[in-house]
């Protein structure tokens, strides 16, 4: 007694042997085809990548990374990221900040650095240093430091070149190590 059975092939004895089998013809109007549906609206976070820190969120450290950062809560530390950083309201930051666009509605104390534009808006407030290719301030936003905005990447390490040779040439002649030549005959260039 078998467990199972096998199907025994058919064999087919209509046609004989090495004929070409015909393929049915072609329907004349073929039942027009849906086009694709574009992708769900969910793969949308694949292009744009963020990292959320809620109101409820206290870090201490440093946050590093490629994509954009938003803090909702507070942040003591440094910030080093190649991304947009959004400083939500309510949010209390204490950092030096390197972000490529930062959106400012919270608090920051420390120094920012922005490769792009700095957008402080009017529940914003900083306290620190500011450096930017492009700054926006709205009205009633608060800041207390040294600003820099509109200078390229080139012209930035210029005046901050230029800017520390005044420092060191200053501080030279405050102490009294630079003095300048008499005012005589004998130190005039003769014609």
């Amino acid at each position: 007694m078998a467990l199972w059975t096998q199907p025994t092939p058919v064999e087919n004895n209509d046609k004989p042997n090495g004929t070409p089998t015909a393929m049915p013809a072609a329907p004349v109007n073929p039942v027009p085809q849906a086009a694709p549906l574009p992708p769900p609206v969910e793969s949308a976070p694949s292009v744009r990548r963020e990292s959320v820190f809620g109101p409820d969120v206290s870090i201490e450290g440093k946050i590093e990374g490629e994509t954009a950062v938003r803090i909702a809560g507070k942040f003591k530390g440094d910030i080093q990221i190649k991304g947009d950083l959004n400083i939500e309201k309510g949010a209390r930051i204490a950092a030096k900040i390197h972000a490529a666009n930062v959106s400012i509605s919270g608090d920051l104390d420390g120094n920012l650095t922005a490769t792009g534009q700095v957008k402080l808006l009017e529940s914003g407030q900083i306290i620190g240093d500011l450096k930017a290719s492009s700054l926006t301030v709205a009205s009633g936003s608060r800041m207390r430091g040294h600003v820099e905005f509109g200078f390229g990447a080139v012209e930035a390490v210029k005046v901050v070149s230029e800017s520390v040779h005044e420092k060191e040439k200053n501080g030279k002649s405050e102490s009294g190590s630079v003095s300048s030549p008499p005012n005589n005959a004998a130190s005039r260039p003769l014609n």
